[in-house]
């Protein structure tokens, strides 16, 4: 699977575009999932050149941060299996997300 096609990457926000806005009303763009394991990543920003994404990562100790690209397609759960970005996603508010969990 690619993680980041091009026409999905075009569209996202560039960095510190949304830092001004309230956490709750920021707008995820891309979820990404381990499917043997119970870590997200949701991106709300992405640097093109450098390959950064900024978001929420919802893993041992859910933080916002930074996460690259590269990691991500890197990066196995703990039988093995790849990151994968969910297809089904809808870009939504960070706050519908953060009621669900």
């Amino acid at each position: 699977m690619t993680l980041l096609p091009k026409e999905i990457e075009e569209k996202l926000p560039p960095l510190y575009s949304t830092e001004n806005i309230a956490t709750k009303d920021k707008i995820v763009k891309i979820k990404f999932f381990t499917p043997d394991s119970n870590w997200s990543w949701y991106v709300v920003e992405y640097d093109k050149e450098e390959k950064i994404f900024f978001g929420y990562v919802d893993g041992h100790y859910p933080e916002w941060g930074y996460f690259c690209l590269a990691e991500l397609q890197e990066a196995t759960g703990p039988l093995g299996l790849h990151i994968e970005r969910d297809l089904h996603f809808k870009e939504q508010p960070f706050g519908n997300i953060k009621e669900l969990q």
